[in-house]
């Protein structure tokens, strides 16, 4: 019963705090012109977001389909407890889930974020989900990027002054009135005949330094 109260009251004021948070944020945003081309024309996106950047990005993509006409994205979620947070908090953005990680359910996820690729929507992974290594790259977002053929978009979200939380992803949380950067790197395409682990390589490379960069530039 304490299970099931946490799960259905805990996402609702989570998202009721980040819309009163974001409310007193000052953010700055970099790439996503690059990205207005393909979401005028309907083409499908793959966003890549280190698992400890996270919170803030529901709310980003409804601001940015305000802004700059983004499209909502289908998110990926485990099948963990903690994933059943996570998909209830986004759905409260306007997002859809699809539940499956690389340990549970992890074939049939790719088959429907392919699917949703191949539809036209964009769809965003967590690439070091759901239980890390922090910051290493998992290979589901390789295989996803060669079988659709949509371009992986590396994803950074920072804030200062911000606390890390004492969790393996060292979770970011921005404290009220923080300067923040959310910066897009761009689109990354995977050749269905890759060499995977090597494309692997390169994409965590980027990942992080597009988290690096967005560091930088909420420390001025």
């Amino acid at each position: 019963m304490g299970e099931r109260l946490v799960a259905t009251v805990t996402p609702p004021l989570a998202a009721a705090a980040v819309r009163v948070l974001a409310a007193t944020l000052r953010i700055i945003v970099r790439g996503a012109d690059q990205l207005v081309p393909f979401w005028r024309e309907r083409r499908p996106l793959v966003y890549a977001v280190w698992h400890g950047r996270i919170l803030m990005v529901p709310w980003l993509n409804a601001r940015l389909r305000r802004t700059h006409g983004a499209r909502a994205v289908r998110v990926l979620a485990s099948r963990s407890r903690d994933g059943e947070l996570v998909a209830r908090y986004v759905r409260h953005f306007g997002l859809d889930v699809v539940r499956g990680s690389s340990s549970r359910g992890g074939a049939v996820a790719l088959r429907q974020l392919a699917a949703t690729l191949a539809a036209g929507d964009d769809v965003a992974v967590i690439p070091d989900g759901p239980r890390g290594p922090r910051c290493r790259l998992q290979p589901g977002v390789v295989a996803l990027a060669a079988l659709s053929g949509a371009p992986v978009v590396p994803l950074a979200f920072a804030a200062a002054p911000a606390r890390r939380l004492p969790t393996w992803d060292a979770f970011l949380l921005p404290l009220p009135f923080a300067r923040c950067a959310a910066v897009f790197g761009e689109p990354t395409f995977v050749a269905r005949d890759a060499d995977r682990e090597r494309a692997g390589k390169e994409l965590e490379r980027t990942l992080i330094e597009v988290t690096s960069l967005a560091d930088r530039l909420v420390s001025r």
